[in-house]
């Protein structure tokens, strides 16, 4: 079997009959990885590294704001839609000045949410997944 394929089958399976909370919590990760790449990528001298990790960044967070859904709890979706929009934001002013100092604004915003997403609970039937 080739090995790329072997990590491509592995993280497909991370996603695969997991919980939506851990896809939550993966999409968080994910977009703050991407943001702190970015950050350490020199956009002057790498432009091309710092758009795409800025873009992969800005994909994911779009995500997380179009999959609000405000039947639900439309004062925590109105809260959090602007919290979105402010690391959209964020993302797209550091792309115009081709600077990295927007991001850390974007990053705390990100990893506050994240810690709140990881403090409920996973139900106990959830938490047997892929490893």
């Amino acid at each position: 079997m080739d090995p790329r394929s072997a990590v491509s089958a592995y993280r497909e399976s991370k996603y695969e009959g997991a919980p939506p909370i851990k896809i939550v919590h993966l999409m968080y990760e994910g977009a703050l990885r991407f943001l702190e790449q970015a950050r350490r990528s020199d956009p002057l001298g790498q432009p091309a590294e710092f758009a795409q990790k800025l873009e992969r960044a800005e994909a994911i967070v779009g995500e997380l704001r179009l999959s609000l859904d405000p039947a639900h709890a439309p004062e925590l979706v109105e809260k959090l839609n602007a919290l979105y929009l402010f690391i959209e934001d964020r993302i797209q002013t550091a792309r115009l000045e081709r600077s990295a100092e927007p991001l850390a604004a974007a990053e705390r915003v990100l990893a506050t949410l994240l810690e709140g997403w990881m403090g409920i609970e996973l139900d106990p039937a959830s938490r047997a997944g892929p490893a």
